[in-house]
């Protein structure tokens, strides 16, 4: 073996850069001296396991190390550059792509995202090339056949919108990428645009020279400082190579308004207006950014067009359903042994998700429900787990496919608390252009909380069934019009915990209002519980069995978690 040879990579999306990665390159680079190549790249979507590090071999041999510190790192080095003995090894990853089909992600994780020549030397900027040989109509017929469909939420067909774009006789459009991901629990556009930011300049780029723009902008939350800087330093790559051609490209960022994902408050924020969404028609294609034609797309449907145009539409088509083409990535995160970002054939099953690839629920609980696509979506329940995921079936169940969100619940996950938690978020972030939306969501939000309170009235199930109905029929957007889902969803399969709570009890144990905690037998005396509290509603007694005070109880969950002899339970009157 040539160490000189050796690369290791260590991942700095924000994800590794959260779980202490700084330290751990500079630990690699410390140690390597001239021995070994220590490459910064973005995640690969394994955040369970950051910080994380992959050793390329010479003969193309990868290990991965999960979980890696300082310390660690430095074993690696002399371990992979000295074939020295390794004390004591990380955690290994090594179901890294288990259950997946990367085209999204098949750069992420593996590239330098601010160096472009690594990923011109992974066919970056092919697909635009040779797009620029090809007349529009066949780079959206191209688009069309491969059934691509937006992957921000509404499932529009991707072809059909260019085609639509195209179609207008306006010299001026203009294409723009939506980045605004706000949902609860989301993240895949911001790994996209940290770890691989050419392959969205590309498919922005491809996308602009299909309906003949010249103008193009990028509008990404600005809690996301990471996606932004990437971006930009990718724009000016871009353009000193002069890969761009004639299109300008410029970024925007969100003040964090959920609301402006939706396009038409997205185009007024860009205008430097508020942003709140307006009556369609006319639709963006037609009129969208300065009365212009506007066509956008979210990260991930940029994300897919060069894989489209490099490998043709039916290697696309190949993955999916009838209705549903492709690869979808999903935000895996909840009570789920391994989370992170996962991209898979459109067609799997929630099961196949959560059980393979998510590798089951943490602590061996049980499989309760999932919560898919945001505040947008719906809660599934376990039952339902065989369920496919593409479109049209997500749909019969209540939910949505959403831009990606996928929370996972077990058995501990009170479903009226989870339905207050989403509508709360989505109260808070209405505009308040629409009454229904405004006062309805309010009014729903209310009747939620005296549930979880304990003070629910006989009637309050029909009137959140009533309001669900006319905030979902009356609103102007898809916030308003999706607000009710997680509600109804849970209403839908989990009437009886809605029961429950009317009697003044909470089955999963979570409502504060309707739960106390009781020592058990089990109880040795060890006094964790006590030290724990931070109340001091458990006196500090050694050796004696120990009791909860209830006037003093904040129901803050502690003592239950410092407790190591199961002697702590949580009952529900």
């Amino acid at each position: 073996m040539t160490s000189a040879a050796v690369e290791i990579r260590i991942g700095l999306g924000s994800c590794g850069v959260a779980s202490g990665g700084e330290p751990v390159r500079t630990a690699l680079q410390q140690a390597a001296g001239a021995r070994a190549t220590i490459k910064t790249v973005g995640c690969n979507g394994m955040c369970h396991c950051e910080p994380m590090v992959e050793v390329v071999e010479p003969g193309g041999r990868v290990t991965l190390y999960g979980n890696v510190t300082p310390e660690s790192a430095r074993q690696i080095v002399r371990h992979h550059t000295r074939n020295a003995w390794m004390h004591k090894a990380p955690p290994c990853a090594s179901e890294r792509k288990l259950g997946q089909q990367r085209i999204v992600l098949e750069n992420c994780g593996e590239i330098d995202p601010l160096n472009i020549d690594d990923y011109l030397a992974r066919a970056g900027y092919l697909a635009l090339a040779k797009c620029r040989e090809l007349p529009p109509e066949d780079v959206i017929a191209a688009i069309t056949n491969s059934g691509l469909r937006g992957r921000g939420g509404a499932g529009f067909p991707t072809g059909i919108k260019w085609k639509l774009g195209r179609a207008s006789a306006d010299p001026v459009k203009y294409v723009i990428c939506n980045g605004d991901e706000g949902d609860p629990g989301a993240f895949m556009d911001r790994l996209v645009l940290e770890s691989d930011p050419h392959r969205v300049l590309e498919g922005l780029a491809i996308a602009a020279h299909a309906i003949g723009a010249t103008q193009g902008y990028l509008y990404i939350r600005a809690e996301y400082p990471l996606a932004v800087r990437h971006i930009r330093a990718a724009i000016v790559q871009a353009a000193e190579r002069g890969l761009l051609g004639p299109l300008q490209l410029e970024v925007r960022e969100g003040a964090g308004a959920f609301v402006c994902g939706e396009e038409t408050a997205l185009i007024q924020s860009l205008e430097g207006k508020r942003g709140m969404p307006k009556l369609r028609p006319p639709y963006p294609v037609e009129r969208g950014f300065r009365g212009k034609p506007t066509i956008i797309n979210n990260v991930e449907t940029l994300a897919c067009v060069p894989w489209i145009l490099r490998h043709g539409a039916e290697a696309f088509a190949a993955f999916g359903t009838k209705t549903s083409r492709g690869t979808k990535v999903f935000a895996l995160a909840g009570k789920i042994n391994r989370g992170g970002l996962i991209e898979v054939p459109m067609g799997i099953t929630i099961r196949e998700v959560v059980e393979e690839i998510g590798g089951g629920i943490k602590q061996g609980r049980q499989f309760k429900a999932v919560q898919l696509g945001g505040p947008s979506g719906g809660c599934i329940p376990a039952r339902l787990a065989d369920t496919p995921i593409d479109y049209d079936a997500l749909a019969k169940t209540g939910a949505i496919m959403g831009s990606g969100g996928l929370v996972v619940l077990d058995e501990r996950d009170c479903m009226v608390d989870i339905a207050r938690f989403f509508l709360k978020f989505t109260q808070a972030e209405s505009c308040g252009k629409c009454t229904f939306c405004r006062v309805g969501t309010k009014r729903m939000l209310e009747i939620l909380e005296r549930l979880c309170a304990g003070q629910g009235r006989r009637d309050d199930l029909e009137k959140l069934a009533t309001l669900a109905d006319y905030v979902s029929r009356g609103s102007l957007c898809g916030l308003g019009q999706t607000a009710p889902n997680p509600v109804l969803t849970t209403l839908r399969y989990f009437r009886e915990e809605y029961e429950a709570h009317l009697e003044g009890r909470c089955p999963a144990g979570r409502c504060p209002a309707l739960i106390r905690y009781r020592v058990t037998a089990n109880c040795i005396g060890c006094t964790l519980c006590a030290q724990a509290c931070p109340v001091a509603a458990i006196a500090y007694r050694p050796y004696e069995r120990h009791e909860v005070d209830e006037s003093l109880c904040t129901r803050c969950d502690m003592c239950r978690q410092a407790c190591q002899d199961d002697a702590i339970e949580v009952v529900s009157p």
